[in-house]
């Protein structure tokens, strides 16, 4: 679904899969036992001095596969004395297959992931290369990404992940021709967008669409209302371990500041019978029945998609509001940074695995995502992003998240599959009124 990342379809040969394939397949479960190994030799159990790289077998696999086929034919390959072989693996296979073969001897040496919960468990386990001296010491590395993306897939401050695939940040988009109907221009404070609301509720409007049967179309509001209130510290601490971090003001003001815009009506009356991945949440946006709709930067193929007229005349985009008085700065990012990838620490010739990663950071890297849709997270990336599908609004992404002191990791995706899956039923009980703002707060802080 995704002109940014092709692997963010939300549906693939009929089935209809939970945002974690609309964001790229989701993060690994990776408190799951090992099975058995398996086939494919990659890791210390490799010969001829092949290093096997797993990566997510969907359409944007080209970009990676073009690499692969750069660096072996490459100076630094010889230099080296390694060869990369692509192993590409189904997207429902993806995360069970990784795991099995990283609890085995015929591991990879090098992996596709999501950054932050993702990879945890293999950190944790002493499976993965640390990489923050290497790139600290490296030019080409230190200098060649988006600081704020490159810092968004780690691991208490430490790097394990090279960025690999286009940014995905969460967008605030608007109908024109709704905002041009009512004399409105997109909200750049909160207490505009408040103001804004009660004048589209006047005309018989509803202010936001929002997929809430899916749950987390609805987490998109918590992250940037708690980084607006309390910065990207509030969450990086909960991120790093720490549960009690939930009890921080920030976030049961954001929380309280929701329940707001459900008693007012900012969503509709049945905003928790309406589905993203089903369409509903962009058809009700599509047709004007919402003026906005905060979502990831996928939103825009969606709607190319589904609605081409709207996408390519009326959809108009712009970043979340200021809330007056927070301590995050207005040009902060939550959303997905990107895919990573990361080196295993058994693997047989890390110089081979670290000069392969340096070829993300190209020109021909980078041009490669264009052509393919994506806005990569690249430094020199602004350049080539006139030949884009569209490029203002990869421009307008680019700019976006260059220009972001932080870029916070989407929070199921930085806590993994069982905490993420926990938090997501607190936060729809929240939105559904099943809890108060505090009953949140106090069921998140025993999330352990």
């Amino acid at each position: 679904m995704g002109s940014t990342t092709p692997s963010s379809k939300p549906s693939d040969g009929g089935r209809t899969f939970s945002r974690r394939w609309v964001l790229g397949a989701g993060a690994a479960a990776l408190t799951t036992p090992a099975l058995a190994a398996c086939g494919d030799s990659g890791g210390q159990s490799g010969s001829g001095g092949t290093l096997t790289a797993f990566v997510y077998g969907d359409d944007a696999v080209k970009v990676q596969q073009a690499a692969v086929d750069r660096f072996n034919a490459s100076a630094a390959a010889k230099k080296t004395g390694g060869r990369i072989r692509l192993q590409k693996v189904p997207g429902s296979d993806y995360s069970p297959k990784l795991r099995t073969a990283m609890g085995s001897p015929s591991a990879p040496d090098l992996f596709f992931n999501w950054g932050g919960g993702s990879i945890k468990a293999y950190e944790e386990a002493g499976k993965l290369v640390d990489l923050t001296d290497v790139i600290e010491n490296d030019p080409v590395l230190k200098s060649g990404f988006l600081p704020s993306v490159l810092a968004a897939g780690d691991l208490k401050g430490r790097h394990y992940g090279i960025p690999m695939r286009g940014m995905q940040p969460v967008i605030l988009f608007f109908n024109k021709t709704v905002f041009a109907e009512q004399n409105l221009q997109p909200p750049t404070t909160w207490d505009q967008l408040l103001d804004i609301n009660t004048k589209l509720k006047k005309a018989g409007i509803t202010p936001f669409a929002l997929g809430g049967s899916d749950v987390w179309p609805e987490l998109m509001w918590l992250e940037y209302l708690v980084d607006r209130l309390g910065g990207p510290e509030v969450f990086k601490r909960i991120q790093d371990g720490d549960a009690e971090g939930w009890g921080d003001p920030a976030v049961l003001k954001a929380a309280e500041m929701v329940k707001e815009l459900i008693d007012d009506g900012a969503f509709g009356s049945k905003f928790t019978s309406v589905s993203y991945v089903n369409g509903g949440a962009p058809a009700v946006f599509a047709r004007g029945k919402a003026a906005m709709h905060l979502m990831g930067s996928w939103e825009y193929s969606t709607q190319l998609g589904k609605f081409p007229d709207f996408a390519r005349k009326n959809l108009g985009w712009a970043a979340f509001p200021q809330v007056e008085g927070g301590k995050g700065s207005p040009r902060n990012v939550v959303g997905n940074p990107t895919n990573y990838w990361s080196v295993n620490a058994r693997t047989r010739n890390k110089d081979a695995a670290i000069a392969f990663l340096k070829d993300c950071a190209s020109k021909e890297y980078a041009r490669a995502l264009v052509a393919n849709g994506d806005v990569p997270t690249t430094s020199n990336a602004a350049l080539l992003l006139a030949d884009a599908p569209n490029s203002e609004y990869a421009l307008f992404q680019y700019k976006m998240v260059e220009d972001a002191p932080a870029f916070t990791l989407s929070w199921d995706q930085a806590l993994g599959d069982e905490l993420g899956t926990r938090m997501q039923t607190e936060i729809g009980k929240l939105f559904a009124g099943k809890s108060s703002p505090s009953e949140f707060v106090a069921a998140c802080k025993g999330l352990k």
